[in-house]
C-alpha cells in the first residue's frame, strides 16, 4: 500500500537495478546522455494517459494536472542530479556512466530528502523562490538530513518553522495550496516511520489554521481520508489524518486565520493541549470553555451550551463586548457596544485582536469580553421550557431594559422598578432604610426616563408601587 509508511520505495531513484523496465511507462520521463534542456524529451500529460499510470489515491491529481509544471519540475530536478553527481535522489555519487531513468508524475509527488529546484505547482514567477524555501522549513521539520540521517527537531524549534510555514502562506492562496500539496508530497513512499509521522504531523498544523483552495482542496481531502480510512497504516499516522482530515472541513467553511497563530496555540495543538478563556454573561457571571487555533464562535457556542445545559441554543451566540472607559479615575462607568461575531470567525482572531485593539487605545481604559447572549427574541420563545433559555432570556431582557433599549412609559417604568427591587430585596416594611437603597433605584431605572422627572418624585411613586404589591 502507498499509505504504508514502513515499506517504500525509492522516488526519484534508479537504484532498483531494473533500469530497462520503467514504472510507469505511458506518464514517464526519459532521461539519457544526450539529454538537452528543451521540452523535446517530454510527451504532453493527459488525463487519460495519467489515469494509467499513477496509484488509486493520486486519482484526485488527475483533473488538476494542468495545475502542476511537472515538466519544468523534472527537468531542474534532473539537472539538479547532475551536477550533484548523483544517481538519483537517494543514491550515492556515482561511481561510473549516467544510466538512463524514468521519472513520472508519481516520482514529483513523493517523498524526497533534496531541496526541490522550483514550485510544484504552476504559480506566479515571483513566489517560485519562496515555494522552494518552504520545502527546505519543512524538511527541517521532518528532521530530514541530506546525510540519510534522521536528525529530529526538538519542540522550540518546531514551533518556530511553524510559524514561519504561517507568516509565508497564510495570507497567499497560491503558496498555501503549494504548501498543501509540498507536504502532501512528503507523507508518500517515506523510507521513515518518523519522517511520515512528522509530514502528517505538519499537514495536520497547517490544515488547523488555513484552507487549500477549492480545486486543491478537493484533492488533498480526497488523499487523506484515503490514509485515515486504509489498511496497513500506521496507528499514529491515521490518528493525525483523522485529524486532518476534520480540521479541512472545519478550514473550508471557515477559510484562513486573520491573525498568524501564536506561540501558545502551536504548541498546545502539538502537545494535544487544550486553552482556555472566560466567556461573560450578561449578568456578570461566566464560563470558562476551551479552545484552539481551529476552534470556531460555532464550536465555542456548542460548548459552552453542553456545560450550561442550555438544549435550545440556536437563537443564542458570541457578542463582542467592548467598553471604553475615559481613565481609571473617572466618574462615568462608560457604554458598553456589543458587536455580533460570524459563526465562522476563529476564538484565537478575536483574543489576539481584543489584545491588539487594547494595545493601540491611548488614554482610554479599553475592556474587551467575549459575552454569550441572544442573537433575537421570536415569538416561539414563549413556548420553550428549558429553564436555562427562560432564565437566560429573562437576564437579557432586564439588561436590555436597564440600558433603555426599550420604549416605556413613566407608569411602566415605576413598575418594573418596584418589580425588580422586590426580586431583589424581598418584601420590607421600609426598603428606604436599606444602606443600598438609592443605587437600587440608579440600577432598575434605565437613565433615559429617569431624567423625565425628580428624583424624590420617582422614589414616592415606586415605593408606593412597592408597598402595594
Amino acid at each position: 500500500m502507498a499509505q504504508n509508511v514502513g515499506t517504500s520505495r525509492s522516488s526519484f531513484s534508479s537504484s532498483n537495478g531494473n533500469d530497462d523496465t520503467p514504472l510507469h511507462n505511458s506518464a514517464s520521463v526519459s532521461y539519457g546522455d544526450d539529454y538537452d534542456s528543451d521540452s523535446s524529451n517530454f510527451a504532453p500529460l493527459t488525463p487519460t494517459t495519467l489515469s494509467m499510470a499513477i496509484p488509486e489515491e493520486l486519482a484526485g491529481a488527475i483533473p488538476l494536472i494542468k495545475r502542476f509544471q511537472v515538466e519544468g519540475f523534472l527537468r531542474l530536478m534532473q539537472k539538479q542530479i547532475q551536477s550533484a553527481g548523483k544517481r538519483g535522489f537517494f543514491s550515492k555519487k556515482s561511481v561510473g556512466p549516467q544510466v538512463r531513468e524514468r521519472f513520472t508524475f508519481e516520482d514529483m509527488l513523493s517523498f524526497q530528502k533534496d531541496p526541490i529546484p522550483t514550485s510544484l505547482l504552476k504559480i506566479n514567477s515571483d513566489l517560485v523562490s519562496r515555494a522552494t524555501k518552504l520545502f527546505q522549513i519543512i524538511l527541517k521539520y521532518m528532521g530530514v538530513d541530506s546525510s540519510d540521517r534522521v536528525t529530529p527537531t526538538n519542540l522550540d524549534e518546531r514551533i518556530e518553522l511553524v510559524g514561519k510555514l504561517y507568516k509565508h502562506t497564510l495570507k497567499r492562496s497560491e503558496l498555501r495550496d503549494e504548501l498543501f500539496v509540498q507536504i502532501s508530497k512528503q507523507t508518500r513512499n517515506t523510507p521513515d516511520r518518523q519522517y511520515s509521522v512528522k509530514a502528517w504531523e505538519l499537514m495536520y498544523l497547517c490544515a488547523s489554521s488555513m484552507p487549500p483552495s477549492k480545486d486543491i482542496g478537493g484533492y488533498l481531502s480526497e488523499y487523506v481520508h484515503n490514509v485515515a480510512h486504509g489498511v496497513n497504516v500506521d496507528s499514529e499516522v491515521r490518528v493525525l489524518a483523522l485529524n486532518t482530515l476534520n480540521a479541512l472541513k472545519r478550514a473550508v467553511k471557515a477559510g484562513p486565520r486573520h491573525t498568524i497563530p501564536g506561540r501558545e496555540e502551536i504548541e498546545a495543538l502539538l502537545t494535544s493541549r487544550k486553552l482556555t478563556t472566560i466567556v461573560f454573561f450578561l449578568d456578570e457571571t461566566f464560563e470558562e470553555i476551551t479552545y484552539d487555533m481551529a476552534t470556531t464562535v460555532a464550536d465555542a457556542v456548542e460548548e459552552l451550551a453542553g456545560i450550561i445545559k442550555l438544549s435550545a441554543y440556536s437563537t443564542f451566540s458570541l457578542f463582542e463586548c467592548r467598553k471604553v472607559v475615559a481613565g481609571s479615575k473617572s466618574p462615568d462607568p462608560g457604554n458598553e457596544e456589543y458587536i455580533g461575531l460570524d459563526d465562522n470567525k476563529y476564538i484565537g482572531d478575536l483574543l489576539a485582536e481584543f489584545k491588539s485593539a487594547k494595545d493601540r487605545s491611548k488614554g482610554e481604559i479599553l475592556h474587551c469580553k467575549l459575552t454569550f447572549k441572544k442573537k433575537l427574541f421570536r415569538e416561539s420563545d414563549e413556548a420553550v421550557t428549558d429553564p436555562m433559555f427562560v432564565q437566560l432570556s429573562y437576564v437579557q431582557l432586564q439588561h436590555d431594559y436597564i440600558l433603555g433599549n426599550y420604549p416605556v412609559g413613566r407608569d411602566d417604568a415605576a413598575q418594573l422598578s418596584a418589580l425588580q427591587i422586590l426580586v431583589e430585596i424581598g418584601f420590607v416594611d421600609t426598603p428606604e432604610s436599606c444602606t443600598d437603597w438609592n443605587s437600587l433605584l440608579e440600577r432598575f431605572l434605565p437613565r433615559q426616563i429617569a431624567i423625565t422627572r425628580a428624583k424624590r418624585e420617582w422614589e414616592l411613586d415606586i415605593l408606593s408601587r412597592y408597598h402595594s404589591m
